[in-house]
């Protein structure tokens, strides 16, 4: 799938229909340079799931959890500079089934991502237009 968004509500509509239709377990990796969306993204796909708005971008903390039913698991690799660093942050423990993992930045650790997988790349930035691809692996 291949959509080019106007407007940020279209996106988030976009991200917040997405998000509905996941179901525990499934993992979602998202891609794009700075200020593409990814966090918007993740906000507006919990607030689908949740009915609120809790997230944050987890770059300093690298992993978020958000409660709901199934939880939604929030993952940022920005500040991985070595895949090898994943067994150290423990983040391989939010892929235990019971919730919905989004990855931001995943490339930067592409193993951590099982083999089957959403991959969501998001292009643009400011209040441009988005361009954002859906692909299952």
């Amino acid at each position: 799938m291949d959509r080019t968004f106007n407007t940020e509500d279209e996106f988030r509509a976009f991200a917040g229909e997405f998000g509905r239709s996941l179901h525990a377990g499934e993992v979602v990796g998202l891609s794009g340079p700075l200020g593409a969306g990814k966090t918007t993204f993740v906000q507006s796909l919990v607030r689908a799931r949740t009915g609120s708005d809790p997230t944050s971008s987890p770059t300093f903390t690298f992993w978020q959890r958000y409660a709901g039913e199934p939880p939604i698991d929030h993952l940022d690799l920005y500040r991985v500079d070595d895949p090898s660093d994943m067994n150290e942050l423990g983040l391989d423990e939010a892929f235990d089934g019971s919730s919905i993992i989004v990855v931001e930045w995943w490339r930067n650790a592409p193993a951590l991502l099982p083999p089957v997988h959403y991959e969501v790349e998001i292009d643009g930035s400011g209040t441009g237009p988005r361009r954002v691809r859906v692909t299952r692996t």
